[in-house]
Formats: structure tokens, C-alpha cells, sequence
């Protein structure tokens, strides 16, 4: 039987997070830097472990140190909006994960307006592990690296926690 959302993400929802995310773009000093988003070869900018926001520009450069500390606190802001999100709605840990998890790469404003959301605060939860499918397009064509992103988050959502 689920439980009331936690508000922290497990050691699962942030490997999971990590493993799509990764580190790109590493300089041979070991440094990272930023890259434009695939599908508009622009804005947002991302560095380290997904990390976008108007700090976030062409040229910018992090230790990883930098990435890491930007990830643990964007990590902990997401899953307190999520949890928010979510409300009382009954939650295992695996299905917090997953919308953390997925939230981090759409936007929590995004996950708010979803019918996966709506599903799960119903408590229709085969109903809202088949959303995540919905949410593998980016500059309206469908990705092969969100298409799987999306099935290991339906996964780990789908997951006896």
C-alpha cells in the first residue's frame, strides 16, 4: 500500500536522475561546460547534472564540485514541489522517484498541469505509469534518449515500494 510522499528523493530516484542526466561535456582539465538544449541548438543551456537557469549560459564552466552542489540543491527544491504537488494523495517512495525524476526534466510547472499527475492524485496508477510514455517528445519530435528515459521512470513508478 503506498504512503504519504516523502520529501526526499531515495538513492534510486537520484541515480536514475544521474544515469539520463550524466556529466557531459567534460573539458580535459576535468572541468564541465555548458552545452545548448538538443532540440533548439540554444536555450536553456545545461551544465553538470541537468542544471539550467539564468546562470546558465554559452562559455559557462563548473568543477564538478559545482555540479554536484547545484544538483543536491535542485534536487532538494524539486522534491519539496513535488511533494507539495502531489498532496495527500497516497505515494510510495519508487513513485515519488519517478515524478521527481521526470519533473526535473520537464519542469514541476509541467508536471502540475499533467494528466499523469491528475492520475496519480486519483489514484489511478497504471492510468498514470502509462503517461510517462506522452512525455518523450522535444521541439515536438519524439527522442529515442526521452523515449527511454520515460520507460525507466514508468518503471521505477511501477516499482513495489
Amino acid at each position: 500500500m503506498p504512503v504519504s510522499a516523502p520529501l526526499t528523493l531515495s538513492p534510486a530516484g537520484i541515480a536514475l536522475i544521474q544515469r539520463f542526466e550524466g556529466c557531459a561535456r567534460r573539458q580535459a582539465d576535468g572541468t564541465l561546460r555548458a552545452y545548448p538544449d538538443p532540440a533548439t541548438g540554444d536555450a536553456p543551456w545545461t551544465i553538470g547534472w541537468g542544471s539550467t537557469g539564468p546562470d546558465i549560459a554559452r562559455g559557462t564552466i563548473w568543477t564538478q564540485a559545482q555540479c554536484d552542489a547545484r544538483f543536491t540543491r535542485d534536487i532538494t527544491a524539486f522534491a519539496s514541489r513535488i511533494a507539495g504537488l502531489i498532496g495527500p494523495a497516497p505515494t510510495s517512495q519508487p513513485q515519488f522517484d519517478a515524478l521527481v525524476a521526470l519533473a526535473y526534466n520537464i519542469g514541476a510547472g509541467n508536471l502540475a498541469s499533467s494528466t499523469l499527475l491528475a492520475r496519480h492524485r486519483e489514484g489511478d496508477h497504471a492510468g498514470a505509469a502509462a503517461q510517462f510514455a506522452h512525455w518523450n517528445k522535444a521541439g515536438g519530435q519524439g527522442m529515442a534518449g526521452l523515449t527511454r528515459r520515460r520507460a525507466a521512470e514508468a518503471a521505477l513508478y511501477k516499482t513495489e515500494g
